[in-house]
């Protein structure tokens, strides 16, 4: 995809946030019928999936906050489908409660919450209140620059947790529903979200 067409996608997306600005931050329970615009995954097989994986996730955020320690822990998310649910609800966009409640959990624990997405960073404040409305908190927001346009979406988010760490955290945990938002090392630990073979990218 050139530039221009990203670029493109980047301001249609600013508008499906804007829109759905003013609606719940998190949806109802799904219904038995919800169904994906793919027709291959309900809703609530969905979030039952997510809530599967992300368990593990709360273990070993209690099991490594235990103790105090010199550190200054954090864990990275990705945003689309792994924190905002974009693909069933692409303009209200409310937060995954599985994954808000690991957040909320995390930042009561001294853990930092910090979000690296493929979106363009010219609309971080819309998205930032997306997430802070969803009932995140936002300790920090990176999103991809022109000049990250030009790096795979692995390469550009591995160099943004190797820059996390460089400002002196230790990313406890990764995590995403892509496989480009977890390779690459700089994490202790990385969690997978489903995204049924690229239908939820």
């Amino acid at each position: 995809m050139s530039t221009k067409a990203k670029l493109v996608v980047a301001a249609t997306l600013t508008a499906a946030i804007t829109a759905g600005l003013a609606t719940p931050a998190v949806a109802a329970a799904p219904t038995a019928t919800a169904a994906s615009s793919g027709g291959t995954v309900t809703e609530q097989q969905w979030l039952a999936d997510v809530a599967g994986a992300i368990a593990p996730a709360r273990a070993y955020v209690e099991q490594r906050t235990a103790e105090p320690t010199d550190e200054t822990p954090a864990i990275v998310f990705d945003i689309d489908n792994t924190t905002l649910a974009t693909h069933f609800h692409p303009l209200t966009m409310p937060g995954i409660s599985p994954v808000v409640e690991l957040a909320r959990y995390a930042h009561a624990r001294g853990v930092a919450v910090i979000f690296v997405t493929a979106r363009v960073d010219f609309i971080a404040p819309v998205t930032r209140y997306s997430l802070e409305k969803a009932g995140y908190t936002v300790d920090e927001l990176h999103g991809r620059d022109l000049c990250d346009l030009f790096k795979s979406v692995q390469q550009y988010k591995t160099d943004e947790r190797a820059e996390i760490e460089n400002e002196g955290y230790t990313i406890i945990a990764s995590i995403g529903n892509n496989w480009t938002d977890l390779g690459g090392g700089h994490a202790e630990r990385t969690f997978k979200l489903p995204d049924y073979n690229g239908l939820l990218s």
